[in-house]
Order: C-alpha cells, then sequence, then structure tokens
C-alpha cells in the first residue's frame, strides 16, 4: 500500500490515478496510523511553502513523515513536496523545511526567462549511477514543470538530474529511500508514468 498525503495543498486526485495506472494501490490519508502501517510514502504539493509546512505541523504529520523515512520506507516528494524535505526556502516568511535534505529552496531570478516555469522541459541525468526511478527513461526525456522555486542541495551528490531553465538547478534528488522531483510526473505522460511505476515497483 502506497500512503499519499492528502494535507490540503497536493494535486491528489492526478496523483492518485496516476499510480493506480502503474497497478498500485493507493490510499489518500492524512492519518498518521494509515502513514505508518503503509510501504511507501507519497507527499504532493501545490502552493505556498509556508502555508504547506503549517498544515503539515497542524495535522501531526511532520513527525510521522520523518519516521516513516526513518524506517527506509520509499518515499516520494513532488513539486513543493520536494521542496519541502530541504531546510529552508526564500519563499518563506514564517516556516523551515523539514530539514530531511540539507539545502534551501530558492526563486528563480527575474530576466529572459518567464517565472513560473511553466511547461515542458528536459532532464539530464548526473552523478556516478543513474537513479533507479529512471530506468526505461530516455536521457533529455521531457517532462512538465510548473514551479517558481528550485532546491538548491547543499550536498550535490544527492542530484539525480538536472533541468536548464536561466540556470542549471536540480530537478531531481535521491538520497538514500528519499526521492524528490520538481516537475510532475502525474501530468508527464507516458515518461511520467514509467518513473513512477519504477517507484512502485520499489521494494
Amino acid at each position: 500500500m502506497i500512503a499519499l498525503i492528502d494535507y490540503g495543498m497536493g494535486n491528489i486526485h492526478s496523483v492518485k490515478k496516476a499510480l493506480e495506472t502503474c497497478s498500485a494501490k493507493v490510499l489518500v490519508t492524512n492519518n498518521p496510523k494509515d502513514i505508518l502501517l503503509s510501504r511507501k510514502i507519497v507527499l504532493p504539493g501545490v502552493g505556498a511553502f509556508d502555508d504547506a509546512m503549517g498544515r503539515l505541523e497542524e495535522q501531526g504529520l511532520v513527525s510521522v513523515i520523518k519516521d516513516g523515512i526513518k524506517k527506509k520506507k520509499p518515499f516520494l516528494g513532488i513539486c513543493l513536496g520536494m521542496q519541502l524535505l530541504f531546510e529552508e526556502s526564500e519563499e518563506a516568511k514564517k516556516k523551515k523545511g523539514l530539514s530531511i535534505l540539507k539545502g534551501r529552496v530558492r526563486k528563480f531570478p527575474s530576466g529572459d526567462f518567464k517565472v513560473p516555469h511553466m511547461g515542458w522541459n528536459q532532464i539530464k541525468s548526473c552523478g556516478r549511477d543513474r537513479s533507479i526511478l529512471l530506468e526505461g527513461v530516455a536521457e533529455g526525456a521531457d517532462l512538465y514543470f510548473c514551479h517558481s522555486y528550485y532546491p538548491q542541495p547543499k550536498d550535490k551528490a544527492i542530484i539525480a538530474a538536472t533541468t536548464e531553465y536561466g540556470l542549471n538547478f536540480a530537478s531531481f534528488v535521491q538520497w538514500e529511500n528519499v526521492f524528490g522531483v520538481q516537475f510532475h510526473p502525474e501530468k508527464s505522460q507516458e515518461t511520467g508514468l514509467k518513473i513512477m511505476g519504477n517507484f512502485v515497483r520499489l521494494c
């Protein structure tokens, strides 16, 4: 069972449908007991960093997420759900992040590129070993993005793929059992389903 965390900030329906298309059993929940009993955890997210962290705190989900990760459950953060894994964000005025990963979330600089970064763009894998979630995904594949902020990890070794949009940013991170994607695999058609299917099949 995959626990899809519903804290009022995610594109829940599309993510659930994509996971189920990949033959996953999905439970949409904000119940800490359900999350801790699940085999895998997905944290989606759309909206503002402060609001998202506030809701996770109000619903008692911060410690649950951290406990699940400590227990080595495969964990996938999508878009804002990925950004929340870091220590802090330039967007936030009140809240710190989950601090699962070291680094901060930064805003795209104003310039020749429109912000938010919205639409299809390529990812380029990096690191010594290609991520297991990219198995069967063509190098330079296009995925769908919609964001104004991007993560800047302190440890470059956790960057599994990058994307060029005015600058080269980390669009996919991986640390032990934790995966984070800045793009929306649930909106990325066949390529996105391939990535989600690879997550579903993780032991």
